[in-house]
């Protein structure tokens, strides 16, 4: 019986078939534009919305292949920070979760926010409302209320130096559905911007 592809492997195949996707050299041709409304179909470009449809079908068919082989939807990212490192765990944007990497995810959720405030000892803390467009000023009280909530967390990083923004997702249910809300309210998660003070967040 033939080794099922590893998470790295997984990740390639996606990367090479979505370049191919977008020279055209994958299309689903049955895919058109909503078929709604005649008057604006003609001003959405058919051959995008095929190259789109045919990468997210291809796509669906590795997570259907996760599941089956019980590949893992786990990447660890490096962070460096002020001298320090921690490796964070989190679902790669491309891949789903399986039951066994909400565990991992669960029981880093710990060691990924010590990290964070031990990182952002005298940061300002902004809470990120209305998809990100919004960010509202939140105490430690606060924080700890949403990490009280939340069964797992992940880390990232924008900026360096002065502009340095650290941002912990506080999050329940699945990853891959916390994104965007899409799974609300049995998936989803809150945005954590930790700043250097007097400053606000980026994005």
């Amino acid at each position: 019986m033939p080794q099922a592809y590893s998470t790295e492997e997984l990740l390639q195949i996606l990367s090479q078939e979505r370049q191919a996707c977008m020279n055209g050299q994958r299309l689903n041709l049955a895919a058109m534009p909503s078929g709604i409304n005649p008057l604006l179909d003609r001003f959405v470009n058919s051959d995008g919305i095929q190259r789109f449809t045919a990468y997210r079908d291809f796509r669906t068919a590795i997570h259907q292949y996760q599941i089956e082989h019980q590949v893992s939807g786990v990447v660890w990212t490096p962070l460096n920070i002020q001298g320090r490192t921690c490796c964070c765990p989190r679902i790669h944007e491309q891949l789903i979760s399986l039951p066994s990497d909400l565990m991992i995810l669960k029981a880093e959720k710990g060691a990924i926010v010590e990290f964070w405030r031990s990182v952002t000892v005298g940061f300002d803390f902004y809470l990120s409302m209305n998809s990100g467009k919004l960010h509202r000023l939140v105490t430690p009280d606060d924080i700890e209320r949403i990490l009280q909530r939340s069964e797992w967390a992940a880390l990232s990083q924008q900026g360096k130096g002065e502009m340095l923004e650290l941002i912990l997702q506080s999050g329940w249910g699945k990853p891959e559905e916390a994104v965007y809300r899409r799974g609300f309210p049995e998936s989803g998660s809150e945005y954590i911007h930790a700043v250097r003070p007097g400053r606000e967040p980026i994005g």
